[in-house]
C-alpha cells in the first residue's frame, strides 16, 4: 500500500516505510498468560534420592539402629562393612567420615548419666580403626597418654570396656576371648605358686586369705621372672612397679604423685583396689578380684599402648604368651 508504482512519489514513501519498519522492530510481541505449573514441574522440586542418601545429620543419623547384642557379626566384619560401603577412590575418606560420626555419637552418649553399655560396645567396635590410629600414633607423648585418652574415651574408666579393647587388639573375632584369658590366668596363677615355693621366693600360702595370697604371689612374680634391670631407686623393691599396699595412714593421692614409677600400678586399700595409670586413678574394683589385677594392668598397657617398665619387661612379656596368647609376643 505504501509503495506506489508512480516514480514521482516512490522515494518519499520509501522513507516512510523505513521509519515504520524501524518502529515495528522495537515493539515486543504480546506475552501469553501465565499457566499453573505442571504436576511434573512440582515433582522436580522434591529432593532426589542421591541428595537424601548423602545427608549427614550429625552422628546420630549413622547409629540410630544398632545391632542387637546377639548379633553374630564381629568387630572386624563391622569394619569391613564400612570399608565396602562405597566403591572408588574415596573409599578410605568415606570410612573416616563414618568413624568420625560414630565417635561423635559415642561422645554424646557419655553426656548421659548411664550410657547404654551394649550401644557403647557396638560403637567402639565400629570406631576401632580410627581410635587405634590416634592412640598408636606418635602425636601423644607417653606421659600424656592416660589423661588425653581418657578425655577422648571416658568409657575406658570402665573395666569391661578396657578388657574388650584387649580382645579387639589380640583376637577381635573371638567373643569368648576374655573368659578364656581368665581361665588361662587361673591356671598360670596356681602353677606359679608351686614354682615360687620351689624357688624359695615365697612360703606355702596355707594360712593366707585371698587378698594376702594374691599379695604374696605378686611379690614373688618379679623375682621369678627377673628382667635384669633394677628399680629407679635402689631402696624401692621391683614389685612396687606392679602393686602397692596402702597403709591406714597413707594418702593414695600423695603416694601416686611421689611413686618412683609412672607405669600402671595396682593400689590395695583397706576397702577396695585401684588401677592407676601414671598419676591418673582410672578404675576402682573389689578386693575379692585382686588376684585378677595383673590382667587389668595388661588391658590398660594394651588399650593405651604403653611401654613396659624395664624392671617388669620380662614378667609382662611372659604373660603375653601363655595367658594372653598374643601372636606378636616374643
Amino acid at each position: 500500500m505504501i509503495k506506489d508504482k508512480s516514480t514521482g512519489s516512490r522515494h518519499e514513501w520509501d522513507t516512510v516505510a523505513k521509519k515504520l519498519l524501524k518502529r515495528l522492530s522495537n515493539i515486543r510481541s504480546p506475552m501469553k498468560a501465565k499457566q499453573p505449573p505442571f504436576k511434573r514441574a512440582h515433582q522436580d522440586k522434591e529432593p532426589s534420592a542421591a541428595v537424601t542418601s548423602d545427608y549427614d545429620a550429625d552422628s546420630s543419623a549413622s547409629t540410630v539402629i544398632l545391632s542387637s547384642p546377639s548379633s553374630s557379626s564381629t568387630p572386624r566384619q563391622e569394619n569391613d562393612s564400612i570399608d565396602e560401603a562405597s566403591d572408588g577412590p574415596d573409599n578410605s575418606l568415606d570410612s573416616q567420615k563414618t568413624q568420625t560420626r560414630h565417635y561423635r555419637t559415642l561422645q554424646e552418649m557419655y553426656k548421659a548419666k548411664k550410657p547404654n553399655k551394649a550401644a557403647v560396645t557396638h560403637l567402639l567396635d565400629l570406631e576401632f580403626q580410627s581410635r587405634r590410629s590416634f592412640i598408636d600414633s606418635n602425636v601423644l607423648k607417653e606421659q600424656d597418654k592416660p589423661t588425653n585418652i581418657l578425655q577422648a574415651y571416658p568409657c575406658f574408666k570402665e573395666l569391661d570396656h578396657a578388657m574388650d579393647e584387649l580382645r579387639r587388639i589380640i583376637e577381635p573375632n573371638n567373643s569368648k576371648y576374655i573368659s578364656e584369658v581368665k581361665d588361662r590366668w587361673e591356671t598360670f596363677y596356681s602353677k606359679v605358686q608351686f614354682y615360687g615355693v620351689m624357688k624359695k621366693v615365697m612360703k606355702p600360702p596355707r594360712t593366707l586369705n585371698g587378698v594376702e595370697h594374691a599379695i604374696a604371689v605378686f611379690t614373688a612374680l618379679p623375682l621369678l621372672f627377673p628382667s635384669g634391670s633394677a628399680a629407679p631407686k635402689k631402696q624401692v623393691p621391683i614389685s612396687e612397679a606392679l602393686f602397692h599396699v596402702l597403709t591406714p595412714s597413707e594418702d593414695p593421692d600423695t603416694y601416686i604423685h611421689r611413686r618412683a614409677f609412672s607405669s600402671p600400678v595396682l593400689l590395695v586399700g583397706e576397702e577396695n583396689c585401684m588401677v592407676v595409670v601414671g598419676t591418673t586413678p582410672v578404675l576402682t574394683f573389689d578386693k575379692d578380684l585382686l588376684h585378677e589385677g595383673p590382667l587389668y594392668l595388661l588391658a590398660y598397657y594394651y588399650a593405651f599402648n604403653l611401654t613396659y617398665p624395664k624392671c617388669l619387661a620380662t614378667l609382662l612379656s611372659v604373660l603375653q604368651t601363655p595367658v594372653l596368647r598374643d601372636p606378636r609376643a616374643g
